[in-house]
């Protein structure tokens, strides 16, 4: 039996639907929002502010970690957000999102605001999420530029946006309006979803950008989680995250081959500056087998060194040499430091054996030094230079403290360079040159430095009960200075290090990576239910109307039946569909379906049609003349850049005032922070002004 609605659609007598007056267009949207879509549970989702008062009561730390949850606000646990019920919503977007919000509590006074609240039972805290619905027919800016730049110009203009919104903690207490969320940009979270179900990430913060209770995978999971249960089609975003200011998508793509969305099913849509994906992939590759010794940076060259004693691992290539750095800070340093070999040139200064004191202080080879510092001089200099100064002063100290300017001047004679000598004394201290230490205090009168030797012990402690010092021999030999293990400051710092040389050495690989920083995740046509058939359906323009539409069709709607639908019943929710979603058909009017046989009244599985198919319809009504039909709008702009752009990709661009064509103005040799000239031509126009030649008088 067919719906009251598919009767009333096939009724012969009616009459083309006239337009609705705002009282009555209101409640026949209340009563539509009342229609609960195909939900396969059917368990309650009410709750009340008890449990939410409850929650608070329990916390301590809920006075300062958030607001506080009003009468009826929905109150979620934080790892099931959006809860098990919003899980099993299996009908299109548009309607599932109008389901999920009549759950949240509405903000005073505005119809086009709802919050819940998400529980984290780890810190007690509660976390505010806000859903904003816009309007595109009130909305300042109708016309998406995130789509247009996602390649999805071509897709017709949503009749809603629903904006997700976790504000920034400092306005979690703050009255919730859409006018004051909408114009922030520091929230937490900012997801962006169009009521056809093609969404945009637009902003994520994590403990680096203000949060204090969620971290960036907490905030991902939450939106994802969200995504998901709304049944969304696709969310695209732009990587632009950095860490340490090291971008991201660079670093952890040529580390692992992978970005930070990638964990999260994103995958490359497109490049900018018509970067394709094998480029990309070749690009990472380049960059990831690139010798570490290739580098030009003296910093990098050093600190491997250290890096390979201390992993035991040969660190060859960039890739593990990144990796290396990426896994260090979840490394501890062992008790017992690694034995790494003696420079011979420091052999003459070491007995076989000898009775030496332990260590006061945690001391470091000169050579690990001299790998860390940024000098003119050669390693072997400097070496050298310090096993001259040691000399020196075990044959003026005898066992005393000697002043700097008296170590400067007993090495005058063995050492010409005056800037050397100076930054050998200065870089000494506490540092273990051959079989000895060199010691530096300052005179605690005047302040003056004052050098001392010690002999070379084992650098590990191990006080005793009076803790007084217990001599030990040890073999020299067979026991050579520890490497100190940098600590995750110098990891991070190395880390940079690389990652700029890095660029340095394959610049054009690297510009490649950066530029691919449009990504996207794609849901698809989920069919999981066997009591529903799915479809999507398209619009099968005339062919007056194909000849004005300038753009590519767009993906169809997705459509939500039970079994046993009619052809009718298909019709009439098709057409509803399209109605509802699109500005473009808000006066269509369906009329016959394309790959389905048989009368209206017949079963659509009967007709040859399977669930997941896409189905034409034929109608109609289209406003071929509103300015809201495509995202990327109504006027026919073309690019042809010299890079292969064949469309908007984000980047800045400039027309040519002779052919009206879009070119990138990095490609045309214009910079970043450079403004346009006045007069612009491309290359084709100004090749055929100057074959022209000068104009005669």
């Amino acid at each position: 039996m067919p719906s009251t609605r598919a009767l009333r659609r096939f009724d012969p007598r009616r009459s083309p639907p006239a337009r609705q007056s705002s009282q009555a267009a209101a409640a026949a949207a209340k009563e539509e929002e009342e229609a609960c879509p195909w939900l396969l549970s059917s368990s309650s989702t009410s709750s009340s502010s008890s449990s939410a008062s409850a929650l608070f009561k329990h916390s301590a730390t809920l006075s300062a970690a958030g607001p506080r949850a009003g009468s009826g606000t929905r109150v979620y646990p934080l790892r099931d957000f959006p809860g098990g019920d919003a899980a099993a919503l299996g009908g299109a977007f548009r309607d599932n999102v109008r389901w999920l919000l009549k759950q949240w509590s509405c903000a005073p006074g505005s119809g086009s605001a709802w919050r819940a609240l998400l529980s984290d039972e780890r810190t007690g805290a509660l976390v505010p999420i806000v859903a904003v619905e816009e309007l595109a027919a009130a909305s300042s800016s109708p016309l998406c530029d995130l789509c247009r730049c996602a390649g999805w110009s071509h897709h017709w203009v949503s009749k809603r946006k629903y904006h997700f919104i976790i504000p920034a903690v400092v306005d979690w207490d703050q009255p919730f309006s859409a006018d004051a969320l909408l114009g922030h940009t520091d929230h937490l979270l900012h997801g962006l979803i169009h009521s056809n179900g093609f969404g945009h990430l637009v902003t994520l913060h994590g403990r680096d950008g203000g949060s204090t209770f969620l971290s960036g995978c907490q905030i991902m999971d939450i939106w994802d989680q969200l995504c998901a249960a709304l049944r969304v089609r696709a969310v695209s975003i732009v990587d632009l995250t950095q860490k340490h200011s090291v971008d991201l998508r660079l670093l952890l793509g040529v580390a692992q081959g992978k970005t930070w969305f990638t964990r999260w099913g994103y995958c490359l849509a497109k490049g900018c500056f018509s970067v394709s994906r094998s480029t990309y992939a070749a690009a990472l590759e380049a960059l990831a087998t690139l010798p570490v010794d290739c580098l030009r940076s003296r910093h990098v060259r050093r600190v491997v060194t250290i890096y390979r004693r201390l992993s035991n691992k040969p660190l060859a290539t960039v890739r593990e040499f990144l990796l290396c750095l990426l896994d260090w800070k979840h490394l501890e340093a062992p008790h017992s430091p690694p034995r790494v070999k003696t420079s011979p040139r420091l052999m003459f200064l070491q007995p076989k054996s000898c009775m030496v004191k332990r260590l006061r202080q945690p001391c470091q080879r000169f050579e690990d030094v001299v790998d860390l510092l940024e000098c003119r001089w050669s390693k072997k200099r400097l070496l050298s230079a310090a096993e001259v100064v040691v000399e020196k002063l075990r044959e003026h100290a005898d066992g005393t403290r000697i002043t700097r300017q008296a170590v400067r001047d007993a090495a005058r004679g063995s050492i010409g360079d005056t800037g050397l000598l100076d930054f050998v004394i200065k870089s000494l201290s506490d540092t273990v040159v051959g079989n000895h230490i060199v010691r530096r205090v300052p005179d605690p009168e005047n302040r003056v430095l004052h050098f001392s030797l010690e002999e070379y012990a084992d650098p590990e402690p191990q006080p005793q009960a009076d803790h007084e010092l217990e001599p030990v021999e040890i073999d020299a030999e067979h026991s050579p200075p520890a490497v100190r293990w940098p600590n995750t400051a110098e990891a991070e710092r190395d880390l940079r290090a690389v990652c700029r040389a890095m660029v340095e050495a394959r610049s054009e690989a690297a510009q490649a990576v950066l530029d691919c920083k449009h990504w996207v995740k794609w849901w698809g046509l989920r069919d999981e239910s066997d009591d529903q058939l799915r479809f999507l359906v398209e619009w099968r323009p005339q062919p007056w109307e194909a000849t004005e539409l300038t753009k590519p069709m767009p993906p169809g709607d997705i459509v939500v039946v039970p079994l046993h639908t009619s052809i009718g019943e298909l019709l009439v929710e098709a057409e509803h569909a399209l109605r509802d979603t699109y500005c473009f058909f808000e006066d269509f009017q369906a009329e016959s379906l394309d790959g389905i046989a048989g009368d209206k009244w017949d079963p659509v599985m009967l007709g040859g049609a399977e669930s997941g198919d896409t189905i034409g319809v034929h109608g109609h009504g289209a406003d071929m003349e509103t300015g809201l039909r495509c995202q990327g709008g109504a006027d026919a702009w073309e690019v042809q850049c010299v890079c292969g752009a064949q469309d908007d990709d984000g980047e800045r661009m400039v027309a040519c005032d002779a052919c009206n064509v879009w070119h990138h103005t990095r490609c045309v040799g214009i910079a970043d922070g450079a403004p346009v000239p006045p007069l612009f031509l491309c290359i084709s126009c100004s090749g055929a002004l100057m074959a022209a030649g000068p104009i005669s008088g």
